[in-house]
């Protein structure tokens, strides 16, 4: 049996859990409840529909300006990426993808048989054109792109994604485009060509991961051999997350505005706390992200750092557990009172010290992603 090594989920699971109060390394802006949404007390229980039930899948057709035929609802964006790769990819295929990044577009293709390139960010986490090029080839099926990027922050312009597109559809390969911090899915590049797919949900803008409720975007005969494979996993959704799903995305644009607010208000604060440690720090500036990308320049690996941040009861994640190396995401669309409180627990730490330990049963779990 081959092993899965996911230095993410062993980082959230087992190193973390339970060891903190302020979390400051979750990548979603604020956890909705169920308080804020409503539901019929009478509704049926059922299976569901493989695809998702029709009203939400047009909704979410509409984001992209298309039918409810490129659509096919998932258990989280997760389970979307992990359908394309099963129907798209077969032993010997060839996977692109970047780093730091989102390990699931490396493992399972490795899984599945394929061979895998994993390409380094440039030193300002951007896509080098040339060295895709120089990379891609015959047997190459899938480019996987993240825009805005986790963890980096940072989002892939225009013209590199219109070079891509013409790359792969040289290649007859498809792009695969991870947009769940992506407020406006109107100009994404699966709306304008069957040559790419979009994958989101509503774990990160909305803040609600715990519905577990993701989709995916792109050819209607793709969506409907994803929806076969669906049956060998998962089946159908959850009827309950569904209606759910469909409230929040009738009332989009209130999420919208919040998720923006927690974005500029945190930005200002993490930029003067990242500027008051002249050498030791910098910042990749967050293009539509709740979080950054900070350099640590002290020498100490970030992972160490990370772990000695966490004896404080603060979150953060080390970029070790996303690929990269040299840096830690720090998700700052946080109440200011609670962003304030963690930076200055993180101040010890650069100062020298450990910082105190919070006792353990006053610690909070977490998801992690």
């Amino acid at each position: 049996m081959k092993e899965i090594g996911y230095p993410m989920r062993q980082w959230f699971f087992e190193d973390s859990a339970g060891r903190f109060d302020i979390d400051l390394g979750d990548s979603y802006a604020r956890c909705g409840t169920l308080a804020e949404l409503s539901v019929p007390a009478d509704m049926e229980l059922g299976y569901g529909y493989d695809r998702g039930g029709p009203g939400l899948r047009a909704q979410i057709g509409e984001l992209y300006g298309g039918p409810a035929g490129n659509v096919v609802v998932a258990h989280g964006a997760q389970e979307a990426l992990y359908l394309l790769y099963n129907v798209l990819l077969r032993p010997g295929d060839r996977v692109m993808t970047f780093r730091p990044g989102w390990q699931q577009s490396w493992l399972v293709p490795d899984l599945l048989g394929c061979a895998v390139d994993v390409l380094d960010l440039d030193g300002d986490f951007s896509i080098d054109v040339d060295a895709v090029r120089a990379a891609a080839g015959i047997g190459h099926r899938l480019i996987v792109l993240n825009t805005p990027c986790n963890p980096t922050g940072r989002r892939i312009p225009e013209q590199t994604l219109a070079e891509l597109l013409e790359l792969v559809t040289r290649l007859d390969a498809y792009l695969v485009l991870d947009e769940e911090y992506e407020t406006d899915l109107s100009g994404s590049l699966a709306a304008r060509s069957d040559r790419a797919i979009s994958v989101s949900g509503l774990s990160k803008v909305y803040g609600y991961a715990g519905l577990r409720l993701g989709w995916m975007y792109g050819p209607p005969e793709l969506m409907a051999a994803c929806a076969e494979r669906k049956h060998l996993t998962t089946i159908a959704n959850s009827v309950l997350s569904e209606e759910l799903a469909s409230d929040i995305l009738a009332r989009r644009s209130g999420y919208v505005r919040r998720y923006q607010d927690l974005i500029s208000g945190g930005r200002g604060l993490l930029g003067d706390w990242v500027d008051g440690h002249g050498a030791r720090l910098g910042l990749v500036e967050p293009e539509g992200t709740p979080f950054a990308w900070v350099h640590l320049l002290t020498g100490e690996t970030s992972l160490d750092f990370c772990r000695r941040v966490l004896e404080t009861g603060v979150l953060l994640v080390p970029g070790e557990t996303l690929g990269g190396s040299g840096g830690f995401r720090l998700s700052f669309a946080r109440p200011p009172a609670v962003l304030a409180e963690g930076l200055a627990r993180i101040d010890t730490v650069l100062h020298g010290g450990t910082g105190a330990r919070i006792p353990r049963q006053a610690a909070k779990t977490t998801t992690g992603v």
